[in-house]
């Protein structure tokens, strides 16, 4: 992408300030712009962008194998290496993600609540886009076709800053965005990707752009997400690791349970979503810890569990101190005898993240103290914590789930990533 011919970044990182700073001042255009953009226009550059995408299947393809061939050189772990490979089903759904955003209905300048006062001014609080987002993000290039088409659904520039392992592909998805930015008429800096992987433009992003960025949104794991809240001058949208969990209740059904522990395992380990911890209620352990144990080494788990939890299977590996709250994000679980509600409620206060946490039982009352007492920002109810995904909750995709309790939780979808304004009309009253 350039300025004038010139580079926004340069990959050596001369002037790196200045060049971040130019970048800036083009998506702050660029968000002026699309505030006053029309819905039209924007559902034109995501469904262009989605159309570019197709047709650029296999560009996509070399690149990303290219970024596959490194990770594998760097000793990356297999459910990272999932997270990473692209594949043409993938892309097809990265396509239909960016549709599903255009089909989201328009939020920008909706009226969420009107009211007339005695003096008779009424006052209306308005949607508006947040205005600049920087996004931080590792790992998986979905995101960038997610992230790019959910600021621009909601009026917003955005800033892009993929991982190094995932460089190639970024690059050319990020070209897909513009191709639909352009094809739509937008000024194609309403998406921009900070192309360099100096560690400094980071740090640039979250200590000198205040002037240009509105809110940092971070999407990666523990080490980033402490960067990012310990750097940033400007507000953060919170999203830590998926620490999450799925309680067998004693009044879980057998079957439903067996079936979602492994879904929300093993469907794809290498997701927030993913169930780290089984907890199993001791009035259900003799009937249902070991086909669960079983039902999961049989699809490829390694399970590390309790010693009660180790006496059910001889291939129970012994867990350590420190698996009790760790994110594998891979084919690994640790299971947990639990003496009730209780007890189980206390576990995933002390270990959880707030991310996702389910209950699987027919126990209506104690399904309802669960969902009611748990401060998570998704709990659920016989159901797979994989369900854990801005596309399942009809939000089209997600940047990530927000676990901090400002402004917004859960699936941030094109509806998070607005704010509000207050629009008073009056007929000439004058405060007394």
């Amino acid at each position: 992408m350039t300025t004038n011919g010139r580079p926004l970044v340069n990959e050596m990182g001369d002037g790196l300030l200045e060049q971040m700073q130019r970048l800036g001042q083009a998506a702050k255009k660029a968000a002026d712009l699309l505030g006053r953009a029309s819905a039209n226009s924007k559902n034109a550059a995501l469904l262009g962008a989605a159309e570019a995408m197709r047709d650029s299947v296999e560009d996509i393809l070399a690149a990303n194998d290219i970024d596959f061939r490194n990770g594998q050189d760097r000793g990356l772990s297999a459910a990272m290496l999932d997270r990473l490979k692209l594949t043409p089903e993938r892309i097809e759904g990265i396509s239909l993600g960016l549709e599903s955003i255009a089909a989201l209905p328009e939020n920008i300048g909706e009226i969420s609540a009107e009211w007339e006062r005695p003096n008779g001014l009424i006052i209306q609080r308005v949607r508006v886009p947040l205005g600049v987002i920087g996004i931080i993000y590792e790992s998986r290039p979905n995101v960038t076709a997610d992230a790019g088409g959910l600021c621009l659904k909601g009026g917003n520039a955005v800033i892009l800053r993929g991982g190094t392992e995932a460089v190639e592909s970024n690059t050319i998805i990020h070209s897909c965005l513009v191709a639909g930015l352009v094809s739509a008429g937008l000024p194609e800096t309403s998406i921009q990707r900070i192309p360099t992987q100096d560690r400094e433009a980071v740090g640039i992003l979250l200590r000198d752009m205040a002037e240009y960025v509105d809110v940092v949104v971070p999407r990666g794991g523990k080490n980033l997400i402490a960067r990012v809240q310990a750097d940033a001058r400007v507000p953060v949208m919170g999203h830590l690791e998926g620490l999450c969990h799925t309680y067998v209740h004693g009044g879980a059904d057998l079957d439903m349970a067996r079936a979602i522990c492994v879904n929300a395992k093993m469907r794809r380990t290498g997701i927030c979503g993913a169930t780290e911890a089984i907890l199993v209620d001791a009035a259900v352990a003799d009937s249902h810890l070991a086909p669960i144990i079983a039902d999961l080494i049989a699809a490829g788990c390694e399970v590390r569990g309790d010693r009660r939890t180790q006496e059910a299977n001889s291939r129970v590996k012994p867990a350590l101190d420190t698996d009790w709250g760790t994110e594998f994000l891979d084919a690994i679980v640790v299971v947990r005898i639990v003496e009730g509600l209780d007890e189980a409620l206390d576990y995933i206060r002390r270990y959880g993240s707030q991310h996702t946490d389910a209950i699987v039982t027919a126990d209506e009352k104690s399904a309802d103290r669960f969902l009611t007492e748990l401060d998570s920002a998704i709990v659920m109810h016989n159901a797979s914590t994989q369900y854990a995904d801005g596309g399942e909750f009809g939000m089209g995709a997600e940047i990530g789930i927000a676990t901090g309790r400002i402004h917004a939780r859960g699936p941030v979808g094109a509806e998070q990533l607005t704010s509000y304004k207050y629009v008073v009309r009056g007929t000439g009253q004058t405060r007394p």
